[in-house]
């Protein structure tokens, strides 16, 4: 191996490499480290049958347009920081994949003088988003598991698929917390529960990064408040809501899961573009949590700061801006990254944001004298997406996803039952997939090609769990059209039970019912579904109702006549078996509710996380905020009780810590899941506070009769909140504990209050609270 240049020594450390190489850039080699090149959504096709509809569609088309005339050699001529999605654009096999992805390494590489290859990176929020690869469930059913273990074995696989075909980044988690119920994308987040995203999303972060793929954190910050839930939206909050509620699961990603990147968010907030915030991507981001990776910009947010958010004259201001602000790379093709940044900026902050580029391509092996384009991808021919180990995890991801809301009079059903399913989701496996994968989010402009993978559909499944299944479509998921109610209602006057399968299909900005621009009016089921639900119930047969979506529903005008009541949040390619499953008794429900099921189609306020004067019916309004189901919950075909709270102590300093433990025992005649839950409240604060927020959890498995004592570790940083001065305190005075197994189901409660004076924390807090599991 001959050496020929410093910077591929791989002896030295990798500062020292980066150094070298940056000494021998010159500025234009260095500002095209910064930009990227999409390749995949202006490629021709002949398949296509619509010829304006870009991969990703929205009303910016003159960016999309105007990103998608510059070839490949001429968007290297300096070098290239990043190759956009060589696999997730178009269906290829792994193989031609990665023949695409040498071609394009190749051309890169002919065009750098210094010979630095491209980082390619790819999307893989419901796996790896390529063709034929396993779509395992949405970030929301993630989030139902309460699982962080099980998150980052999916990851790790997702990685390993990724990595394996030469795929650098991935643009994953979304660690948005959601808001509004009625925003598009809550099916790419992991819930309303801060603590909850930061933890399943770190857990995601380790996953990946285990496989030598870089994580991208999304969407930094404040993306899911948008004003009326409209996608990218102004966001009217407070800073103290920012740094509470929206940013902690950022920093938990960055500092207990070892993320490397992180993406903008095209929202404003009070007016100021994020992607253009020097506070939110630099003093915050980098000197007061120490982050040392890169920050991608999301798809066209440096252009959209001049088209959308009209804060720069132009693009090449829109560079500027986003540069000095704290972005490094601009994705997915450079446009206000070109080389008028040289006059615009000083070189410092163009060297600035190349070093960390470089530092990661030198961390990865792409400068060591060894690596070659096709070494990258050596085991391509080898690489199965869609592998039995994978389908095993996505199966495991999907039946600890699925909740039983209420099992009410039906459920399980026997095995001899005679079973009419009605409703679109029942036949239709896209409706198990987030508008993320690769089927729902590329698929769509290759009509005749398939679903590139094996998908069961819940009738294929619910036949092989009954004896006698009939099927009716009843409607479309979002349509008008109440022609097939008819056929639906026969088939549930001849059949011993109804299971009406209703919800949502993903696409992209107006072509589905959720996914990204996909945002709703009001919480009503989409269409005419639940007017088909009216229908079967008005037959007098038990109907049982699994809602398939990707964001809660109001279901209060129907949740008290069904016979069983089952959400299920977009569960992937194995959904269809598990919720078969779930409804037979042979998969026993542990799941938990990651967001509220409100009551009412207004649905607001969004989340648990409320004062009393949003969170509870206080007689001030005659609205009542109170949701048919809570956070959190989610019911078993065994029962639980939890009980016998210990607290260490009564009182400890601000800047202590106390113990509190609880007994959960199965009382049933089942094995099952039951997750613990532990909350704590600050009754008086300098500003409000809810009323109770999520600080632990744990996910306990339990035989019939066995008990296990659970046992959190609270450190009183995870007390602390922003002040009204905007620092973030741990100040004395009683804090209220709950534990039990839902935000509104905690028998076990009590307090402890902390002593001494009013604390500041720090860039150290502690974020995580430690659960220890025993038997009693």
């Amino acid at each position: 191996m001959t050496v020929e240049h410093r910077w591929q020594d791989p002896a030295l450390g990798v500062a020292d490499r980066v150094d070298a190489l940056l000494a021998a850039m010159t500025i234009e080699e260095k500002v095209g480290q910064l930009g990227s090149r999409w390749l995949g959504n202006d490629m021709p096709d002949e398949e296509q049958t619509d010829p304006e509809e870009t991969l990703n569609v929205a009303p910016m088309q003159d960016v999309f347009a105007a990103s998608g005339t510059i070839s490949l050699e001429e968007a290297s001529r300096q070098g290239l920081g990043h190759l956009t999605r060589v696999y997730g654009s178009k269906p290829l096999t792994p193989a031609e994949g990665a023949a695409e992805l040498v071609r394009q390494q190749q051309i890169v590489l002919a065009n750098s003088r210094l010979g630095i290859p491209a980082l390619v990176h790819e999307e893989c929020l419901t796996g790896f988003t390529a063709f034929g690869a396993t779509v395992y469930p949405a970030a929301i059913a993630w989030g139902a598991t309460f699982d962080e273990s099980l998150v980052e074995r999916m990851a790790a696989a997702i990685g390993r698929d990724m990595a394996a075909l030469g795929v650098h980044q991935g643009l994953s988690p979304v660690l948005d917390v959601v808001r509004d119920y009625r925003w598009g994308r809550v099916e790419e987040t992991i819930g309303e529960d801060p603590y909850l995203v930061a933890l399943l999303g770190a857990g995601y972060v380790r996953g990946l990064e285990s496989a030598g793929v870089i994580a991208t954190l999304k969407h930094f910050a404040g993306y899911s408040a948008s004003r009326g839930a409209r996608n990218h939206g102004p966001v009217s909050m407070g800073r103290r809501e920012l740094l509470d509620i929206i940013l902690p699961t950022f920093e938990t990603a960055i500092r207990e899961g070892g993320a490397r990147s992180v993406m903008n968010s095209y929202s404003d907030i009070d007016g100021v573009p994020a992607g253009a915030d020097p506070w939110l991507l630099t003093t915050v981001l980098r000197e007061k949590w120490g982050f040392t990776g890169t920050v991608v910009s999301d798809y066209w947010a440096v252009p959209f700061l001049a088209s959308t958010h009209h804060v720069a004259a132009d693009e090449a201001e829109a560079g500027a801006l986003a540069l000095t602000a704290g972005i490094d790379v601009e994705l997915p093709d450079t446009l206000g990254f070109s080389s008028s940044l040289i006059s615009r900026v000083p070189e410092s902050v163009i060297d600035q944001a190349a070093r960390r580029l470089l530092t990661q391509k030198i961390a990865l092996g792409l400068l060591d004298p060894d690596w070659t384009p096709a070494s990258s991808v050596a085991d391509a021919a080898n690489v199965q997406l869609d592998s039995s180990s994978n389908r095993a995890l996505a199966r495991e991801m999907a039946e600890k996803s699925i909740i039983l809301l209420d099992r009410g009079t039906a459920l399980p059903l026997a095995s001899s039952s005679k079973v009419a399913v009605v409703g679109p989701a029942a036949d239709d496996a896209r409706t198990f997939m987030g508008c993320y994968a690769f089927p729902n989010h590329v698929l769509p402009r290759y009509p005749g090609i398939g679903l590139g993978l094996e998908v069961p559909t819940a009738v294929e499944a619910l036949r092989s769990e009954f004896s006698e299944v009939s099927y009716a479509r009843g409607c479309d998921v979002n349509s008008e059209d109440r022609s097939g109610f008819a056929e639906a209602v026969a088939a549930a006057r001849s059949a011993d039970v109804v299971v009406a399968m209703v919800g949502d299909l993903a696409g992209l900005f107006g072509h589905g019912t959720s996914g990204e621009g996909c945002d709703a009016e009001d919480l009503r089921l989409p269409g005419v579904q639940a007017d088909l639900i009216e229908e079967l119930l008005s037959t007098g047969k038990p109907v049982v109702v699994v809602v398939v979506s990707g964001r809660p529903y109001a279901l209060g005008g129907i949740a008290d006549r069904t016979a069983g009541l089952v959400q299920a949040f977009m569960p992937g390619e194995e959904g269809a078996s598990a919720i078969a499953g779930i409804l037979s008794g042979r998969v026993q429900p542990g799941a938990k509710l990651p967001v509220q099921i409100p009551r009412h189609t207004g649905g607001q306020p969004g989340t648990y996380l409320q004062p009393a004067l949003g969170a509870e019916n206080t007689g001030v309004s005659n609205l009542d905020p109170t949701p048919l189901f809570p956070f959190g919950h989610g019911r078993s075909y065994t029962t639980f009780e939890v009980d016998d709270l210990r607290i260490s102590s009564d009182s400890v300093p601000t800047d202590g810590e106390f113990t509190v433990t609880a007994r959960v025992r199965n009382t049933g005649d089942r094995q099952g899941d039951e997750v613990v839950q532990l909350y704590l409240h600050d009754p008086i604060g300098q500003v409000t506070r809810p009323v109770k927020q999520l600080t632990g959890f744990a996910r306990v498995p339990l035989e019939p009769g066995e008990a296990k004592d659970v046992e959190f570790t609270v450190h009183t940083d995870r007390t602390a909140y922003t002040g009204r001065d905007y620092t973030t305190i741990v100040e004395p005075g009683d804090v209220e504990v709950m534990m039990g197994t839902s935000a509104a189901d905690l028998p076990c409660r009590g307090k402890v209050t902390l002593t001494g004076p009013v604390r500041e924390v720090g860039r150290d807090r502690r974020l995580v609270t430690p659960v220890e599991v025993r038997k009693a």
